[in-house]
C-alpha cells in the first residue's frame, strides 16, 4: 500500500476470509527481540514488519493494514501501556498483545483495560505464542465479520422486504446477523402475517448457505398423509400411485436450508420421524431400505407457542428442545407502531412501481387512522391495504377513504372508548361523525359544497356540524 493510504482505508488484511497472507506488526525497543520474533513468525508464514518505538509504530499503522500487533510494554519515552489507547483509537478493531518482562498483576490489568487481547511473558514459548497469534487473529475475523454484517443491515431500515426501524426490529436484525453466520437449529415464532418466511430466507441469504437451496415448506398446507413422502421422498411402488421414485425435499435442500412453517400442526408421528432427522441427519424414503444422510440445516416456524403447546401434549417435548436452540420471537405490528409508516410508503412504492403509477403518498388523517388501527394480520394485512390503495387511487395522495373498511370502522368505533375511560356513547357517536365529515372533506379538497351534495344535506347544516364539532376546515385546494 502507497504511504498515501488515507485513515478511512485501512483496514485487515484478512477480516473477510481472503488469502492474503496475515500481517503482523512488532513495536519493540530491543533488536534482538524483534529480530527472534521476525525469524519466527516468517517461519510460519506470517509477514512481518517492525518498529522500534511508538512513534514509528504508530506512523506504519496510519500506512498499512495489519492482522496483528506486538506490543512492548517497556518502550523508550511513552511506554506501552501509554501507547495503547492512541492505537486502540487509531485502529479499534486491530487485536493487540502485550510483551514485556515484567509481567505483574497490575500490568496485567491496567493493559487489558486499555484494550489488549493478551498478555505474553518474556523468555516466551514459540509454541505458546504462535496459538495466542492465532486464536487472537482468528477471534477477530470472526468478531469483524458479525460486526459487518450488522452494519450493513443497520445501515438501512430493512433487508430482504422486511422493514422496520424500532428498536425491537433493530435488535431482531442484529439477532439475525448473529445466528445466520451459524449451522444452529433456528425456531421463529409469532403471529400470523408477521414475516416469519422472510426472515427465515434472510438468515439463509446471510449464511455460508447462501448460493445453495433454500426449500420452503407449509407443513400445515400439506395433508398429513402426504407429508412423509413431501419430505423424505418415495421409492416406486410405495403406495398405489407412487409409479416413480422421487426425492424428498430434505434430499432438495442438501447442502442448503429447509424451512418448515407452521411446524406447530405436525402431527405426533411426523414429529417422531422430524426429530430422528434432526438427531441423526439420516432418513429413509416412504418404501426404502437404505439410509440416506443430508447435510441441511433445519429452520422451523410456528404460530402457536410451542411450549404451551408441549404442555398440552400437543407437540412432543425433545422436538420442542431440538428445534428451540435458538428462538426468534416476531413482534406483531401493534407493538411497534413506529414502523408502520415506513412499512406503508414501502409497500406504496413497491406496487406503485408494480402497477406503472407514480407512488402516492398517504394524507396525514390516513395514517392517523392506520396508526390507531391494531392490524390482527399484522404486515401481512398492512401490505394487502396498500395494493388495495394503490390500485384504486386516482389522484397524488391517499386518504382514510381509500383504506379498507375494518381499518376505518375500527378506528372510529373504538379509538375514543381507548383513549378516554370516561367517554360516553354520545361522545363516541359524536368522533365518529367528526371523522366521516373531516375525511369526506379532505376528499372534496375542502369543497363544503360537494361535500354537502355528497351527505345530501343543506350546505348550512354541514355548515353547523363544522362548528360543533370543532372541525379545522383546511383552505380549499385548487383543481
Amino acid at each position: 500500500m502507497s504511504s498515501g493510504t488515507t485513515l478511512g482505508e485501512r483496514g485487515f488484511g484478512n477480516v473477510h476470509g481472503n488469502t492474503q497472507t496475515q500481517r503482523i506488526l512488532i513495536i519493540d525497543d530491543e533488536a534482538g527481540i524483534r529480530d527472534s520474533l521476525d525469524t519466527l513468525l516468517g517461519l510460519e508464514g506470517f509477514e512481518v514488519e517492525m518498529a522500534g518505538d511508538g512513534a514509528a509504530g504508530l506512523d506504519l499503522l496510519t500506512r498499512r493494514q495489519f492482522d496483528l500487533l506486538l506490543l512492548d510494554l517497556s518502550l523508550p519515552g511513552e511506554s506501552g501501556i501509554d501507547l495503547l489507547p492512541r492505537i486502540k483509537s487509531l485502529v479499534p478493531e486491530l487485536p493487540v498483545i502485550m510483551i514485556t518482562a515484567y509481567g505483574t498483576v497490575g500490568n496485567v490489568v491496567d493493559a487489558m483495560n486499555a484494550g489488549a487481547s493478551n498478555f505474553i511473558q518474556k523468555p516466551w514459548d514459540n509454541e505458546k505464542l504462535l496459538a495466542d497469534i492465532r486464536s487472537a487473529i482468528g477471534r477477530n475475523k470472526a468478531e469483524q465479520e458479525v460486526v459487518h454484517l450488522k452494519r450493513a443491515l443497520k445501515q438501512r431500515s430493512s433487508f430482504d422486504n422486511i422493514v422496520g426501524k424500532s428498536d425491537v426490529m433493530q435488535r431482531l436484525f442484529d439477532t439475525v446477523a448473529q445466528v445466520a453466520p451459524s449451522r444452529s437449529t433456528v425456531l421463529i415464532q409469532g403471529e400470523s402475517g408477521t414475516g416469519k418466511e422472510l426472515i427465515a430466507r434472510a438468515i439463509h441469504t446471510n449464511s455460508p448457505r447462501r448460493d445453495k437451496p433454500f426449500i420452503p415448506v407449509n407443513t400445515g398446507a400439506v395433508p398429513s398423509d402426504l407429508l412423509e413422502s413431501t419430505l423424505f421422498g418415495h421409492e416406486r411402488g410405495a403406495f398405489t400411485s407412487a409409479v416413480a421414485s422421487k426425492k424428498g425435499l430434505f434430499e432438495v435442500a442438501d447442502q442448503g436450508t429447509l424451512f418448515l412453517d407452521e411446524i406447530g400442526t405436525m402431527s405426533m408421528d411426523m414429529q417422531a420421524k422430524i426429530l430422528r432427522v434432526l438427531q441423526d441427519r439420516r432418513f429413509m424414503r416412504l418404501g426404502g431400505t437404505q439410509e440416506m444422510q443430508v447435510d441441511v440445516r433445519i429452520l422451523a416456524a410456528t404460530n402457536v407457542p410451542l411450549a404451551q403447546a408441549v404442555k398440552e401434549g400437543r407437540f412432543r417435548e425433545d422436538l420442542f428442545y431440538r428445534l428451540n436452540v435458538i428462538s426468534l420471537e416476531l413482534p406483531p405490528l401493534r407493538s411497534r407502531k413506529e414502523d408502520i409508516s415506513l412499512l406503508a410508503n414501502h409497500y406504496l412504492k413497491f406496487y406503485a412501481q408494480e402497477n406503472g403509477f407514480d407512488t402516492p403518498e398517504l394524507t396525514a388523517d390516513a395514517l392517523r387512522v392506520m396508526m390507531d388501527y391494531d392490524w390482527p394480520g399484522n404486515v401481512r394485512e398492512l401490505e394487502n391495504a396498500m395494493e388495495r390503495s394503490v390500485v384504486l387511487a386516482t389522484g397524488p395522495s391517499i386518504g382514510a377513504d381509500l383504506l379498507p373498511g375494518q381499518v376505518r370502522g375500527t378506528t372510529y368505533s373504538t379509538a375514543l372508548l381507548e383513549q378516554r375511560s370516561d367517554a360516553s356513547l354520545f361522545d363516541v357517536m359524536e368522533d365518529i361523525e367528526r371523522r366521516i365529515i373531516a375525511d369526506r372533506l379532505e376528499r372534496c379538497s375542502w369543497n363544503q359544497t360537494e361535500a354537502a351534495e355528497y351527505f345530501r344535506i343543506p350546505l348550512s347544516t354541514l355548515n353547523q356540524k363544522i362548528k360543533r364539532l370543532s372541525i379545522e376546515v383546511k383552505k380549499r385546494s385548487r383543481d
